[in-house]
């Protein structure tokens, strides 16, 4: 092996290490949230040098949530991560040039080309996770761009690896074992994969153990239809229309399928004190106007609440200033709505949506997930609702 091959060899091993490390602390933050507790995120181009996101406020946190971050949701708890995935492609790309080092003899140009295309497949990842980290998403996290330029380094290094290898095999030297290779590929998955499996925590909550609904009826006509599906289950959604957490629980659900297979309907319910007696500071400030407008929507509904989604912190710091300027920018947006929003009438039906929440001893807490009455566990709104919404629709 000359020279400048050794060097890309290295470059190779360095990069693939990089990708290792950079996948192992996805994978742990991950796994962490398997025991359906709240863990700090690392979120750092420098992993374990940087404070860890305690908040759930950054790039990684939002990625993690998301329904993309895992594959195979619906058979196991919380699914496979991707990252986990990544971590054994790393490992393995470092192990294949570790030895191309060590046997330090001219390689043919058909087992560095096999190198060359095994690195492909972190490449091609990469750039459809950047583009759903940007397009769908809408959040970058620091450690798949590690990730992603440990990807593009292990790539442009077996390009240089293959550039300079012999065309045909050395004299004396064996002629490359493709499948071998390929073998020895599918090992560092699945191996991984099965003590993963194996090891992660189960899941034994049963449909009906987080709670249910004691007076689920709407005698007051408080409820808003979000999705509708002809023969659906029956499903009811405690909404705050500029909270985060239900913005990204929306997503989740609809990316997931499953808001085809529910009769889909919200009590909303703003942690807003504007409205809200329950709470003593206002957590998204506006809210209570934003509510009002979804109860005057009508057949706009799925137009505010998109709009309200979009605009969430826009709205809030708005209202936070002045409280009264989110009905002006409610009416600029949508003119039907301003002779309801602000009224009487619309002010008692928000009230009496909130007296509902009180007369089933609701948590302070948003978003909540009913399925025929029965509580889909708070924990199991993020990462595990695949799995644990399929079983309390099966049932």
């Amino acid at each position: 092996m000359n020279r400048p091959q050794r060097n890309s060899v290295f470059a190779l091993m360095a990069f693939a290490l990089l990708g290792v490390v950079f996948a192992a602390f996805s994978s742990y933050d991950f796994i962490a949230h398997l025991d359906r507790q709240v863990h700090s995120i690392t979120c750092s181009y420098i992993p374990g040098l940087e404070s860890a996101d305690i908040q759930g406020t950054s790039g990684c946190h939002t990625v993690m949530m998301s329904p993309y971050s895992s594959v195979l949701r619906t058979l196991t708890w919380g699914g496979v991560p991707i990252a986990l995935a990544a971590l054994a492609v790393f490992a393995y790309l470092f192990f294949r040039a570790l030895d191309l080092w060590l046997r330090q003899v001219e390689q043919d140009r058909g087992e560095t080309r096999f190198l060359l295309v095994a690195t492909l497949l972190p490449v091609v990842a990469s750039a459809v996770y950047l583009y759903i980290s940007y397009t769908i998403i809408g959040a970058l996290c620091k450690l798949c761009v590690g990730t992603y330029v440990a990807s593009l380094g292990v790539f442009i290094s077996a390009l240089l690896v293959n550039a300079g290898s012999a065309e045909q095999t050395p004299e004396g030297s064996s002629a490359p074992q493709y499948g071998l290779y390929f073998a020895e590929g599918l090992a560092f998955v699945f191996v991984p994969l099965m003590l993963y499996l194996a090891l992660k925590p189960g899941y034994d909550i049963a449909p009906g153990d987080c709670g249910q609904l004691a007076n689920p009826d709407d005698k007051y006509k408080v409820r808003v239809a979000l999705h509708q599906s002809h023969g659906g289950t029956p499903a009811l959604e405690l909404l705050d229309p500029l909270c985060p957490a239900c913005k990204a629980f929306s997503e989740r659900l609809e990316a997931s399928g499953l808001d085809k297979k529910l009769d889909l309907q919200a009590v909303l319910f703003p942690l807003d004190k504007e409205c809200n007696w329950m709470v003593s500071e206002s957590l998204h400030p506006g809210a209570c106007g934003v509510s009002e407008a979804l109860l005057c929507a009508g057949d706009q509904l799925p137009q505010v609440l998109k709009w309200a989604f979009d605009n969430q912190e826009r709205l809030r710091n708005l209202a936070r200033e002045d409280n009264t300027s989110i009905y002006e920018e409610i009416k600029k947006k949508f003119p039907k709505l301003g002779n309801c929003i602000g009224k009487p009438d619309v002010k008692t039906k928000l009230n009496r949506s909130l007296r509902w929440v009180v007369s089933n001893s609701l948590p302070v807490l948003t978003p909540q997930l009913y399925v025929n009455n029965q509580k889909l566990c708070d924990e199991d709104t993020d990462l595990g609702l695949e799995y644990a919404l399929s079983r309390m629709l099966d049932q």
